[in-house]
């Protein structure tokens, strides 16, 4: 391990092989750091916080301190953090409180710019992008591969779908579908992400299929049990075309139109 004489580490944490620690960081009681993870300076990992292998925390950053919910009365909750992921400057990643999935939890290969927020009890899956100072609020599940825009500010509990790309300075206030671009203050959708699905290899079978999906639930008039009963019995059962439809039933906020 390769730890600054500056920082300071409780005995209660556990850093494993390969861990780099830089100048005046602050590593907290019940916090695991994987083998490879390279820690910058005057970074502070408060308390109750696990994190993977390869991670890279730069300057400045805060991670596992209390969530900024008046509900939380001090209960040892956690951050969950996976395996090579970039966490950038000025980021914040608040613990959870007991509520819904009692944890904040973030996967695999996800990029964090600098000055974005991750609240309580939020989700993030992996190969997230969250562009500079993006900011979630509490409780929101974001899917693989979803791009968020900078500037852009997510209402608690929204649900953001894999493969579907935010633009800057939105504001989204339900849940966004996978596939899709959606954009503006308040957040509108425009379409399938068409570039990146092309991007990620999807078969143009599947793209053409997903657009038909589209048009039947934001290009009609049907209500959403209709399109639903529609895109089922005329677009081809794909798996992503199943994940589509899904995702609009199960909504609980409802859909950005």
């Amino acid at each position: 391990m390769k730890i600054h004489p500056s920082a300071v580490i409780s005995p209660e944490a556990k850093l494993a092989e390969g861990v780099e620690v830089g100048p005046f960081s602050l590593i907290g009681p019940s916090v695991t750091i994987g083998k490879g993870t390279v820690i910058g300076s005057h970074v502070v990992i408060q308390s109750h916080t696990d994190i993977g292998e390869n991670n890279r925390i730069f300057q400045f950053a805060s991670v596992g301190a209390p969530p900024q919910d008046l509900k939380y009365r001090g209960e040892e909750t956690r951050v969950i953090i996976g395996n090579n992921n970039t966490i950038r400057e000025f980021v914040t990643i608040n613990r959870s409180t007991t509520a819904d999935i009692g944890v904040t939890k973030i996967g695999n290969h996800n990029l964090i710019m600098a000055y974005c927020h991750v609240a309580h009890n939020c989700l993030l899956e992996n190969n997230i992008v969250m562009a500079n100072a993006a900011n979630l609020a509490g409780h929101i599940h974001i899917e693989n591969f979803a791009i968020i825009g900078g500037l852009t500010g997510i209402h608690q509990f929204s649900r953001i779908g894999q493969h579907c790309i935010i633009g800057g300075a939105s504001a989204v206030t339900k849940d966004v579908p996978p596939y899709v671009t959606a954009a503006g203050n308040y957040a509108s959708l425009y379409g399938l992400n068409l570039i990146g699905l092309k991007r990620r290899g999807f078969p143009e079978e599947t793209i053409v299929a997903l657009k038909k999906a589209y048009k039947i639930f934001f290009r009609s008039s049907l209500t959403v049990a209709k399109a639903i009963e529609k895109a089922r019995a005329e677009v081809p059962d794909l798996p992503e075309v199943r994940t589509f439809i899904e995702f609009i039933e199960q909504s609980k906020r409802g859909v950005t139109r």
